[in-house]
């Protein structure tokens, strides 16, 4: 029996950290492959901080399968939110994001993701999987195993 293909997974962890230092990790994109198992690097365009509108370039890598996408900020709420939108050869592939909740013991951080290869575009944008080594209908499979590597890297850095 198949499983379902998931447009939307998401995992959380709790750092021992403030709301703002957690969110000042992520959202400084070129620590990315620090904490990423598949982002080997990024290219932010433009100086100074990265804010909403903000874009960059995530080079990645998952064995011997290399590939690039552009992204662009949608959401930068310090302490409480950072999204972004990435694309490929101008077709939409997801939404990754990160929430930011205060707990008692530090702040709990939620990193999501959504599908977004949708629509009239979505199969030409499904055709790029093939360039990642993994098939779109489990895509969600890795990147819930990428999202724990994430926040476990994540809190590691943070705790240190």
């Amino acid at each position: 029996m198949s499983e379902e293909r998931r447009w939307q997974v998401e995992e959380s962890v709790l750092v021992h950290a403030t709301p703002e230092r957690a969110y000042r990790a992520i959202s400084d994109v070129r620590r990315m492959a620090t904490f990423s198992p598949e982002c080997v690097g990024v290219r932010v365009r433009g100086r100074g901080p990265v804010v909403a509108g903000t874009r960059f370039t995530g080079f990645n890598r998952k064995g011997l399968w290399l590939w690039f996408t552009d992204c662009r900020v949608v959401r930068a709420e310090e302490g409480r939110d950072f999204a972004f939108r990435v694309t490929s050869f101008g077709l939409p592939i997801a939404l990754w994001g990160y929430r930011f909740t205060p707990e008692e013991d530090g702040t709990r951080v939620t990193e999501y993701w959504e599908d977004l290869r949708t629509g009239r575009r979505g199969r030409p944008a499904e055709l790029l999987g093939f360039f990642t080594g993994t098939k779109p209908a489990v895509r969600h499979r890795a990147n819930t195993a990428g999202m724990r590597a994430t926040l476990g890297r994540l809190k590691a850095a943070l705790e240190e």
